[in-house]
């Protein structure tokens, strides 16, 4: 999409990833131990969970995870996994318990906080405790709305590895919007290849001419630029108010945003999956998701105030049906790209300057990969 940082200030002999990075099934299965199960990722936002009993499930490669509200109306997440005979519990994308959580295999049943309540004839079995059988739980934490979660017995403390964005966006009000509409699409691509697309605006003025005539990819500023958090700011061109089907605003501004915040979109990727777009009306958000070596899934979802929402007055969709069409731009070339590196005559190539992030970006990767 994107981001601009000055030529000079590229890492000397900064080039694009070796080919196994994006071909390599071993490295994959490292990506998934090491990144999607050991770091914090976004699983969504918590409006999905309305009420105690809501769920959802993410895979992430051989780990399934459920999320949900439990009976004090608190967002959890345990491991998919019976205590059993290690059945995996729920098998559906999203849903509703009622009360408590049952394997369909031997009907051993988990009150909604993971804790073990029935154990069909296990009475008879000497020393079995039901406290000794909870549901294994994973860490969860809430910011702005999202819903974070970490696979790793040990993880990484939260507020002090987001306390760079913590604040940052507080005028925004994020988590006080609500969901208009949620898109899922699938991409013939590793998901690298999504979150370095959105990187940059090197591409812009070919791929995304309707973009390149709202922003220009050479305006704008880095204010992220190492580690897990990377992006920054693009102004908009005269004459053009937001990133939407006419250029203009869809909807009123949302009421905190500061001045110079109306005259510009900010776009941030937030490691290793999450993708924030902030503009002056509204919010969007992606999610990326490896499903294999060269496939992806990807979520795109646009935040509003609910009073705009459910006013009917304003031509929010222009901002859908915008993003909509970038999105499958960028899916188109990012399978090409997918398809260009299996190539045996692929071979690493250096960044521009317009491609700072990308650098970053595998710097923190490679940090964390190796």
């Amino acid at each position: 999409m994107s981001f601009k940082k000055t030529a000079e200030t590229l890492s000397k002999g900064a080039h694009t990833l070796e080919r196994d990075f994006y071909t390599s099934s071993q490295i994959l299965n490292d990506e998934y131990k090491k990144i999607f199960q050991s770091q914090w990722i976004c699983v969504g936002r918590s409006e999905e969970l309305t009420t105690i009993g809501h769920y959802k499930t993410i895979n992430l490669g051989n780990e399934s995870v459920i999320i949900l509200k439990d009976e004090k109306e608190t967002i959890k997440a345990h491991y998919n996994v019976c205590r059993h005979r290690g059945t995996r519990i729920c098998n559906e994308n999203n849903g509703k318990f009622s009360k408590s959580i049952q394997c369909g295999y031997h009907g051993w049943t988990y009150a909604l906080d993971g804790k073990l309540v029935g154990a069909p004839h296990m009475n008879s079995v000497e020393n079995f405790n039901k406290d000794d059988y909870s549901l294994f739980p994973i860490h969860v934490k809430e910011w702005e709305g999202f819903i974070f979660i970490n696979l790793s017995d040990d993880p990484e403390d939260f507020d002090q590895m987001f306390s760079p964005i913590k604040e940052r966006f507080s005028n925004w009000n994020i988590s006080d919007l609500k969901t208009l509409e949620t898109k899922e699409y699938e991409v013939k691509g590793n998901w690298k290849l999504v979150i370095q697309n959105y990187c940059e605006c090197y591409h812009c003025p070919i791929l995304h001419p309707e973009l390149a005539a709202i922003h220009n990819y050479m305006g704008g500023r880095n204010d992220l630029f190492e580690g897990p958090f990377l992006g920054g700011y693009m102004d908009f061109n005269n004459g053009k108010d937001s990133i939407s089907s006419s250029g203009e605003l869809c909807c009123p501004p949302l009421p905190n945003i500061k001045e110079e915040d109306k005259k510009r979109v900010y776009y941030y990727s937030i490691f290793p999956n999450m993708l924030l777009s902030l503009h002056p009306e509204y919010v969007m958000y992606h999610t990326v998701w490896p499903i294999g070596i060269n496939k992806s899934k990807v979520t795109c979802s646009w935040l509003f105030t609910e009073e705009i929402i459910n006013s009917n007055d304003h031509k929010i969709e222009e901002a859908v049906d915008f993003w909509d069409m970038t999105n499958k731009q960028d899916w188109y070339i990012s399978e090409l790209s997918q398809l260009g590196i299996q190539s045996s005559k692929y071979s690493p190539a250096p960044y521009s300057g317009q491609e700072s992030l990308l650098a970053a970006f595998d710097k923190h990767y490679k940090k964390i990969i190796h």
